[in-house]
């Protein structure tokens, strides 16, 4: 895939109420930055489809903008070919063929039938390509969703729960594809409630709550400073525990490591030193995304 054009999207003040008083967003802001996959997380019913929505011109919003580069994404001359979306896998005639689908939007955007292909390959659709979309399952749907996001190869994707009905390898191989295609400066914005595969998908995640942001960052900063555990492996680890003290909680992992929770990686070091202890692996882990999200918003079931 050939480098795109960097786009960033912005939120400012966003504010979206609904008939009887609903407000669904409230004074909502947030960046999403282009060379980064960010995840975009929280509670059903907190607003992040009506936000999405709105970023793609699909609602009006009562007070605020969402837009897409320097504009709001409202009727632009070639709609798909500055945003990828796939906020649901459906709008699919079950009758045709899911190669034929993507044909009919590629002729609406003046796309040569071989784009087609390209997209079916790319999300590994080729050997379905001919059967009707009716018998797909719903994991085949979702990347046949994502096949129509890509046809004009936009700067942005904007995916909500993309990762429905796919199979592990499936999750797999989206995972991979998404940081590919930050990495090669494109923007990628991911609605998801499967927390432990965000935690090894994003770069960045924003949570709103309520309609309203709790947390805008990047992942690795998620928790403030000291709430990371700390990893360590080492030949000695009743030494290592010793050294630690009452201050430090341990847990031994299966696979041999010690994870250390209350302390630094400095200080972990440090006491180890001191000790006399040898060091195979030291580094700072990351506290577990679901328990952060839940502390975060409150959302307890």
């Amino acid at each position: 895939m050939p480098p795109v054009a960097p786009t960033e999207l912005r939120v400012e003040g966003l504010t979206k109420v609904f008939r009887k008083g609903v407000k669904a967003v409230d004074d909502l802001s947030f960046d999403v930055q282009p060379g980064r996959v960010t995840g975009f997380l929280g509670p059903n019913g907190s607003g992040k489809t009506t936000t999405l929505r709105c970023l793609l011109g699909l609602v009006t919003p009562t007070s605020g903008r969402a837009l897409v580069g320097s504009h709001a994404y409202t009727a632009p001359p070639q709609p798909m070919s500055t945003v990828g979306a796939s906020l649901e896998a459906s709008g699919f005639h079950p009758g045709r063929s899911g190669r034929n689908h993507l044909r009919v939007v590629a002729t609406t955007m003046g796309i040569a039938d071989t784009r087609v292909d390209e997209v079916l390959h790319l999300v590994g659709l080729t050997p379905a390509a001919r059967r009707r979309v009716v018998e797909y399952s719903l994991g085949m749907r979702q990347r046949l969703a994502l096949a129509a996001a890509l046809l004009a190869d936009p700067p942005v994707l904007i995916l909500d729960e993309p990762t429905n009905g796919l199979d592990p390898e499936g999750i797999a191989w989206l995972r991979a594809f998404l940081q590919e295609r930050a990495r090669q400066g494109g923007t990628v914005l991911v609605s998801s409630h499967l927390l432990s595969e965000v935690q090894q998908t994003v770069d960045d995640v924003v949570i709103i709550r309520k309609g309203s942001l709790v947390h805008a960052g990047p992942l690795s900063e998620l928790g403030g400073d000291g709430a990371a555990p700390v990893v360590v492996r080492t030949p000695d680890p009743e030494r290592l525990v010793d050294a630690l003290g009452a201050g430090a909680q341990v847990t031994r992992r299966p696979d041999g490591a010690i994870v250390v929770t209350g302390a630094s990686p400095a200080e972990v070091g440090h006491a180890a030193f001191l000790a006399g202890c040898e060091l195979h692996e030291l580094s700072a882990g990351m506290r577990d995304l679901e328990r952060v999200f839940l502390e975060l918003t409150g959302d307890q079931s």
